[in-house]
């Protein structure tokens, strides 16, 4: 083929693809929900101190990692909804109030039979947390998707979802549709693994599952106990993510606690440290990180993945100084001030 009728090809090809990018992107900004999460809204019962004879204390906290993630869009001042199951009791009744105050739309959570699902979070010396979960099932693995919630996911520029949705049915079956709907109408997929051992049945079934959610996904976030699972990269991040990304994800952050963030996308990838805080409540922390991360992607698109980083690690800085999660996630405001105040 003669140069300039190759050049030529290449250059209605790119122009294709910008239109097309384009196009993309106009459809992207013209939905009318920012973020819809399906999973679990669960209660965190979290510590509060000891009784006068010493005893731990539980603190009730509205919470589960898909919902927190929601609340941090929500005040940042995006727009969310939660398709989730509850149980017909005061927990539940409870968990819809919070999520309703917090701006979350909760018009597609369900009701179900079944108890609301509880957490206990224990905190041991060294800062490590461990779970004890009263789910047996839980009203959270009662989730359904119909038409009304098909619909909802159209209408909306992410789907975001984690594993606990994905342990039992019918919950699990309500999870793939829900990708499935995403996939066919352009929703940008975004995936946490939150993987909790207790609630597998093995390991190698969490990880199949992990794997699965990787494979559809556009944006990921993990912890570094996450990837060392989901890959076979031991210790080196880098590589790890490389991988990560090899299986279909565009961008890829990994989250290292209070060291910092790593990300990758397929044309860079790199550290940002974290910043210090007196951190009281670590929970719900790698959400209000996620909660930025897709904040950002719908309104502030215009930022690379190293600036968008840096404003979520801000986010779970601030999460972290405050008890509850779900209600500890800070607003716009109070994170541009936090980065202001702590510019080097």
């Amino acid at each position: 083929m003669p140069k300039r009728e190759h050049d030529r090809i290449r250059s209605a090809d790119s122009a294709m693809r910008k239109k097309e990018t384009k196009s993309m992107y106009k459809n992207f900004m013209e939905k009318e929900i920012d973020i819809v999460a399906l999973g679990e809204l669960l209660i965190d019962f979290t510590e509060a101190g000891r009784s006068s004879s010493g005893k731990k204390l539980f603190e009730q906290n509205p919470g589960g990692a898909p919902a927190n993630c929601l609340a941090a869009c929500a005040r940042l001042g995006g727009k969310s909804a939660i398709i989730a199951a509850i149980g017909n009791d005061f927990f539940g009744k409870f968990l819809k109030r919070k999520a309703d105050e917090i701006n979350i739309d909760t018009k597609w959570v369900q009701t179900s039979s079944e108890n609301t699902t509880l957490v206990f979070v224990s905190v041991d010396d060294a800062g490590e947390r461990d779970f004890a979960f009263i789910r047996n099932p839980g009203a959270d693995t009662q989730i359904r998707l119909g038409t009304e919630e098909e619909n909802l996911i159209q209408r909306t520029k992410i789907l975001h979802f984690g594993t606990l949705s994905l342990t039992h049915n019918p919950a699990y079956t309500a999870t793939r549709q829900a990708v499935a709907c995403a996939k066919s109408n352009n929703v940008l997929v975004s995936f946490d693994p939150n993987y909790r051992e207790a609630l597998w049945k093995s390991c190698s079934e969490a990880k199949e599952q992990i794997l699965w959610g990787l494979s559809v996904a556009d944006i990921v976030k993990m912890s570094e106990d996450e990837l060392n699972l989901a890959t076979d990269c031991g210790h080196d991040i880098n590589a790890g993510m490389q991988q990560i990304l090899s299986l279909g994800p565009k961008e890829i952050y990994v989250t290292a606690g209070s060291k910092g963030a790593y990300f990758a996308n397929v044309s860079q990838h790199g550290f940002t440290e974290a910043y210090c805080v007196n951190a009281i409540d670590t929970t719900g922390c790698g959400d209000a990180f996620m909660g930025a991360i897709l904040y950002q992607k719908c309104y502030q698109p215009q930022k690379n993945i190293v600036e968008r980083t840096i404003m979520a690690n801000a986010a779970g800085a601030i999460c972290a100084t405050r008890p509850g999660g779900m209600c500890a996630m800070p607003t716009a405001q109070e994170v541009d001030m936090f980065i202001n105040d702590n510019k080097c």
